[in-house]
């Protein structure tokens, strides 16, 4: 069942992330707009495009959250490798995501304060820029 969703959710993701899929509903708004005249503009008319939106962002919602969820999980993964392959890294880190808000907040303010000696966490960040744009 996992792997059927997860295949499914992963394709209609891929899908709706295209811009074939916005303007194919863009055009589903406007042949609603136009057909109001028609329908003389009733609650009926209205409640089709309420309902019809109502549903496909409820779904939606669900499919959306399974691919960040999957994403996220890939992505700490590869830094937990990142972070037990480095030799000065810190294994400790390893996990944190598991923390409190508060508690990951007291480890970043840590981490801040120790970048402080080297010019603070601005200094660092215009340091690593610096290096970057020396590559090119």
């Amino acid at each position: 069942m996992d792997r059927l969703f997860t295949r499914f959710a992963g394709h209609i993701a891929a899908i709706v992330g295209q811009p074939a899929a916005f303007a194919a509903a863009f055009l589903v708004v406007l042949l609603w707009a136009a057909s109001g005249p028609v329908f003389g503009f009733s609650d009926t008319w209205q409640l089709v495009i309420n309902t019809g939106t109502t549903i496909v962002t409820f779904l939606m919602v669900f499919l959306i959250q399974n691919s960040q969820n999957r994403d996220a999980a890939a992505m700490q993964a590869k830094l937990d490798e990142l972070l037990r392959a480095v030799d000065q890294a810190r294994p400790q880190f390893i996990g944190i995501e598991h923390l409190t808000d508060v508690q990951v907040e007291a480890i970043r303010a840590r981490l801040e304060e120790e970048a402080v000696g080297r010019g603070g966490k601005a200094a660092t960040a215009d340091e690593s820029v610096e290096q970057l744009l020396k590559r090119f």
